[in-house]
């Protein structure tokens, strides 16, 4: 027999002549034996010797066989020590009382060396199988703590990066229930420059790390391009290429995201793959549904990435409900679905907006369903015009300020309008102009403004009193949407001047467009009471801006910002 396999046998028989027999027989078969006269002497041998394997005669005096067998078992914990009964006992009910008592096989006098050979051999098979099952066993669970480990470190910079934004702003709940440690949907919220809100709800194929992976470099995108003014469209645009490109074939990202202007008193929308939002009035009554009407995210080529967004009015106090497919996919022992029809219930039933996420959760309770997927439901409500909106991004400090003297020029037309928003990038240029960091969020302001009136209401001849009330809201950017996809010729110029004055500066913005110009008096004149959702932005624009004035019939606007 090989060295490897020799075993240290323990042989409790109280009958001398048969202890020296069976040693002997073992001893011949390669292995080291003890032996002992009785159960008490056994278990002390064992403790002091820790043997492989221990051949233990059932009636012993002192202490029997089986309350050996008893505490043996107790000592080798979870290493398995075979016991084979050495018994010259033929009755059933002696033989189970053997394995009941720890032993794992037994042996009837007189004894056979081939028998005993053979089952030798086969325990310490047994053994061999036990001890690396245990070995892999130790091995899966470092492994596993390694892996709940790095988890957990990926899992602490992801929340960091992931909730880096609003979301404790006052006007949002959010309630979030992940399937496994790494929730697959990703809730990201944060304030433009002007002081918009954006807010994205995203759900990614599958749950858990494979589905959060995809999550950082959306993150990245949404709070990079938030922060320096981006519009929905651009914004959504680069994270679909992002995802495009870096994401598996079989992974993508559903996704809502929103635009709350607390200045045009609307939301803007987008829905790719997501189950309906709801417009809700300050009362909990359903206004109307946000609707998925594109793919998901990372799903389309560039080219082929549709970025068209729906604007609707919304009031303040007026909510919206955000919520990913693990609401309406909870499903009973039966495969029912929880469905849309019993969230409709609870949101019909709800009469306290702040106890709506409790109601969901209970009515899925008591549905008896268990969640297949993460959990998220959010609540957003649009600010009232005398609430405080926390203060927009401003840039930090990026070395010298750049010369007070310069002037720039920058005209979109044609194509370029179709598809380019300017005012984040001189946004960001005006940035270098250190005494107007903290005026980014009324520069933003005025300049979106200037390109939209300039747009809209300039190249594309819209009427702002379209906008009267929640359908002409709609016929609105309908035909704003049809009026720029046909749009062939056209311009928009922008023109920057920065002046030094003896005690600070100047910037000048003259913002001209190739459109027939409007009666900007009478659109200053009308009270706001007959403004309805049209013509803020013109007060708005007065509002900011040291001095603002318009000339050449309205297709020219100069604003000034003094400091």
């Amino acid at each position: 027999m090989a060295a490897e396999q020799a075993l240290t046998v323990l042989v409790a028989e109280d009958g001398a002549a048969d202890r020296l027999l069976l040693a002997q027989i073992v001893r011949r078969q390669g292995h080291q034996v003890f032996t002992a006269e009785n159960g008490e002497q056994a278990v002390a041998l064992f403790v002091e010797r820790r043997p492989h394997l221990v051949l233990l005669d059932a009636l012993m005096p002192v202490m029997d066989g089986f309350e050996a067998a008893r505490q043996i078992k107790a000592l080798a914990g979870e290493a398995l020590v075979p016991i084979i009964f050495l018994t010259s006992l033929n009755e059933e009910d002696a033989l189970v009382r053997c394995l009941e008592a720890g032993g794992d096989d037994f042996m009837a006098k007189p004894y056979s060396p081939v028998i005993l050979a053979a089952k030798i051999r086969a325990m310490g098979r047994l053994r061999r199988l036990q001890a690396t099952v245990l070995a892999q066993r130790d091995e899966i669970t470092r492994h596993h703590h390694h892996l709940l480990n790095e988890q957990r470190v990926a899992k602490a910079v992801f929340d960091k990066v992931a909730h880096a934004g609003c979301l404790a702003a006052p006007n949002i709940r959010y309630l979030q229930s992940p399937y496994a440690l790494f929730n697959g949907d990703l809730l990201l919220a944060a304030f433009t420059p002007s002081g918009d809100m954006q807010v994205l709800l995203g759900d990614f194929t599958g749950h858990g790390l494979p589905a959060a992976v995809g999550a950082m470099p959306l993150a990245e995108v949404f709070y990079g391009m938030t922060a320096k003014g981006y519009g929905l469209a651009q914004t959504l645009r680069e994270m679909n290429a992002k995802l495009k490109r870096i994401l598996p074939v079989d992974m993508f990202c559903c996704a809502v995201m929103l635009n709350l202007s607390v200045q045009r008193g609307s939301v803007e929308v987008w829905n790719g793959g997501m189950p309906d939002g709801y417009r809700l009035s300050a009362g909990g009554e359903v206004l109307s549904a946000l609707a998925s009407r594109h793919l998901p995210l990372g799903i389309l080529a560039p080219e082929r990435f549709d970025d068209s967004t729906q604007v609707l009015p919304l009031a303040a106090g007026e909510r919206l409900l955000l919520l990913s497919d693990g609401v309406l996919d909870t499903a009973d022992d039966q495969e029912r679905l929880f469905g849309v029809e019993r969230l409709q219930g609870v949101l019909a039933g709800n009469r306290d907006p702040a106890h709506l996420f409790d109601e969901v959760m209970q009515a899925l309770e008591h549905f008896g369903g268990q969640p297949r997927d993460d959990i998220s439901l959010c609540d957003i409500r649009m600010f009232a015009a005398d609430e405080r909106v926390p203060a927009p991004m401003i840039y930090a400090e990026r070395g010298r300020p750049s010369p007070l003297d310069w002037s720039l020029g920058f005209e979109l037309r044609g194509e370029s309008l179709k598809q380019s928003n300017p005012v984040p990038y001189l946004v960001q240029l005006l940035q270098e102009i250190h005494p107007l960091r903290a005026r980014t969020g009324n520069l933003h302001s005025v300049l979106s403004e200037l390109f939209s009136n300039a747009l809209e209401h300039g190249v594309l001849g819209l009427d702002s009193r379209l906008k009267r009330d929640v359908q002409g809201f709609a016929d609105y950017y309908r035909e704003r949407a049809r009026r720029l996809a046909a749009l062939a010729d056209g311009f928009v110029r922008i023109d920057l001047k920065v002046e030094p004055l003896a005690d600070g500066g100047r910037l000048m913005i003259e913002v001209r467009d190739s459109g027939a110009g409007f009666d900007v008096q009478r659109v200053l004149s009308q009270p706001p009471s007959e403004q309805g959702l049209s013509g803020r932005g013109l007060q708005l624009v007065t509002r900011l801006g040291s001095n603002a004035q318009w000339c050449e019939g309205g297709r020219c606007a100069r604003v000034e910002f003094v400091w």
